[in-house]
């Protein structure tokens, strides 16, 4: 139920993060066949939307750098079997020489209420006596709101087709604050897109 809950936050929480965190898990061997131009982005989440957001904004932050990629989800539909077969057709069929995977490893989630600041409203006025003054204050408070907290941690690893084994593998984590009734854009997926390609480039995994 909660990673339910964080998959269905990733695709609509405009959240308040600083970014992810970013941790090696796998340098890139000597004996890899790296550089890589043609690449399988693959994710793994139960919402389908979820994983064709993030791998369309990967393959977008791959073509800015001259890479040729093509999203699984561009190949299939919700009805396609998620399977090691399907994606090793896909290899075949695309001709790639590298795969990258991105899936959910880590959870935490959380919630609190949250008190709303008070607005205060005064109407100050002069009495028959001296130096005295009639004060009226008006407060209004808002009804406590719930908030919501969200750590998770995304593993990101690179396939070689010719090696058939992964070369390469990051962890990125990534704190979410949101509000119970908050709706916004997609910025944390963008954010781990750009992200995961900033580290291929900067590792060089990556020809254009």
């Amino acid at each position: 139920m909660k990673k339910n809950v964080l998959i269905l936050a990733l695709a609509v929480a405009l959240a308040a993060c600083a970014g992810p965190q970013v941790t090696r898990v796998q340098k890139l061997s000597e004996t890899a066949d790296a550089p890589y131009r043609n690449v399988l982005v693959v994710s793994l989440f139960k919402s389908f939307d979820v994983r064709r957001y993030l791998e369309k904004d990967i393959v977008k932050q791959l073509a800015a750098r001259g890479v040729a990629a093509v999203a699984s989800t561009s190949l299939m539909d919700t009805r396609t079997p998620v399977t090691r077969q399907t994606f090793l057709a896909m290899v075949e069929a695309q001709g790639s020489d590298a795969v990258l995977v991105t899936r959910l490893v880590n959870l935490e989630t959380g919630a609190r209420l949250r008190d709303a600041n008070p607005e205060s409203t005064y109407i100050i006025r002069p009495t028959y006596y001296y130096n005295v003054w009639s004060v009226e204050l008006k407060e209004y408070i808002e009804p406590q709101t719930l908030e919501l907290h969200h750590s998770f941690v995304l593993a990101t690893q690179l396939y070689s087709v010719l090696k058939k084994e992964p070369v390469w593998a990051i962890e990125s984590t990534t704190n979410v604050t949101v509000g119970y009734n908050e709706r916004g854009d997609t910025s944390i997926i963008t954010d781990e897109a750009k992200s995961i390609v900033r580290y291929l480039s900067r590792d060089g995994l990556l020809s254009p």
